[in-house]
């Protein structure tokens, strides 16, 4: 298929498409779009940033239009779910751009909002909800919402979707919709055991696989720096700082861990923000739209967000911690090189991450370039100050952002020579440091002295002797 209008949508959303700048199908949409106007159940894998919400919504808005009808009250005709509320609201602003001109309904509900609005939304009727399972729960639960007439469902990031901490809520959502229904299942990753329990929702389904299950983006140039735990803050702030591209993005594996790093790189004299699952609603949508209007330059993130953002400019991904699930780490590549563009993706791997490393690097089928990071460099440029990359203004980007932390914060302790131990990572050799030659590494040197004797405690017979 060269061209949207070959795949036969109706003319509403071809304007919609040449309105966006969308010139030719993704080899995801040319597929995808054919079998989901006929009717079928799909099952679609590809790498992210290759169009997978285009290639749903696309032909369920079609349906839509070809038979309209007014929706049901306190329900939908299409529901999407999606694991994050990010997401949510990006798959949502996509239904809308597509289905303009054809004056469909479309709504979100997600925790972190104010359940009222919601209630009466679903009060006159949806013809599209997007929806995160637990708020939607709340909403069927107190009978705000019911599920018996939607004809369309579509589950999106299929593989979180299905994951423990979310099957019981979807398994109780599946029961309430109609049998007769449409099912599409779209991801980028789909591990084996999720793969036989996504089959248990589908009805004799076409799939439809791009790309081979955990393949990241071939735009995207990809290292792991090897670095002691110790030094890997000093290694990030130099990699942000003399980094080039506007927008960095780095993800870390916990919460408290996100605010940690976020507020190091701010004493480094970045604008940083971060986001998780502990701040708001209203907190993370500012600092991403901080970041998406380049009024921040890095944005510090859980995996919350390697699912949620959809930024072409992010041109440099950083992994300040690998992740624990192999499959969370092609969600976070795919943050960039999007929408056709190139990126980069730099992982900053300590000892006690190798086992991750080793799982990307089975899952991907690939092996990812390896360097060391030289300790000895670093220190030697320790008297050098930290390049400021942006003098801080009275008034910064925290309006943007304001809830992120303290407008006024105490001076560091750390002293400068500590923090200003920055510089690139040096490449020792290829491959993984722990699998080269032993005789390649320098003994580590000990600072234990065997031969010294812990001093007596008193009243011990040797302290007596």
């Amino acid at each position: 298929m060269k061209d949207f209008k070959s795949l036969g949508l109706a003319e509403p959303l071809l304007s919609a498409l040449e309105q966006a700048n969308y010139v030719a199908p993704t080899p995801i949409q040319s597929q995808a779009i054919p079998l989901i106007l006929e009717g079928s159940d799909l099952f679609g894998i590809a790498q992210t940033g290759t169009g997978k919400t285009a290639a749903f919504a696309l032909p369920i808005l079609h349906r839509l239009a070809a038979n309209r009808h007014a929706p049901p009250r306190r329900g939908c005709r299409a529901l999407v779910l999606a694991p994050t509320r990010e997401l949510a609201a990006q798959i949502a602003d996509n239904f809308r751009i597509y289905g303009r001109g054809l004056g469909f309904r479309v709504a979100t509900i997600c925790g972190g909002a104010s359940p009222r609005p919601q209630r009466q939304m679903l009060e006159r009727g949806i013809d599209v909800l997007v929806a995160t399972p637990g708020r939607l729960l709340d909403h069927t639960s107190s009978q705000a919402a019911t599920l018996a007439r939607t004809e369309i469902l579509v589950l999106d990031e299929a593989d979180q979707m299905l994951d423990l901490g979310f099957l019981p809520a979807l398994r109780r959502i599946v029961a309430q919709l109609p049998d007769r229904r449409q099912t599409l299942l779209f991801s980028a990753t789909m591990p084996d055991a999720i793969n036989k329990l996504a089959a248990t929702f589908l009805h004799q389904p076409q799939r439809v696989a791009v790309a081979a299950v955990g393949a990241t983006a071939d735009r995207v140039i990809q290292r792991v720096i090897h670095v002691g735990g110790g030094e890997k803050r000093s290694l990030l702030a130099s990699l942000c700082v003399t980094s080039e591209p506007s927008r960095t993005l780095v993800f870390t594996r916990t919460k408290r861990g996100a605010d940690k790093v976020a507020k190091h790189l701010e004493g480094c004299g970045l604008r940083v923000a971060a986001i998780h699952g502990n701040k708001s609603q209203g907190q993370r949508e500012r600092a991403l739209d901080a970041f998406r209007n380049a009024q921040i330059d890095v944005l510090v993130a859980t995996d919350i967000a390697a699912r949620g953002i959809d930024i072409d400019a992010v041109e440099h991904v950083i992994n300040y911690e690998l992740p624990d699930v192999p499959e969370a780490y092609v969600h976070r590549v795919g943050r960039t090189a999007r929408a056709g563009a190139s990126g980069r993706a730099t992982s900053l791997c300590d000892m006690s991450e190798r086992k991750q490393l080793r799982d990307i690097e089975r899952l991907t089928g690939q092996k990812i370039p390896a360097e060391t990071h030289d300790r000895t460099t670093a220190l030697a440029q320790a008297s050098k100050p930290m390049p400021q990359r942006h003098a801080r203004p009275p008034d910064r980007a925290d309006d943007a952002c304001a809830d992120e932390g303290p407008r006024h914060r105490k001076p560091s302790r750390r002293p400068a020579s500590a923090s200003a131990a920055k510089a690139p990572a040096k490449s020792t050799g290829k491959g993984h440091w722990w699998e080269r030659s032993a005789a390649v590494r320098a003994p580590r040197p000990s600072t234990f002295d065997r031969n010294r004797r812990r001093p007596a405690k008193a009243g011990s017979p040797r302290a007596t002797a």
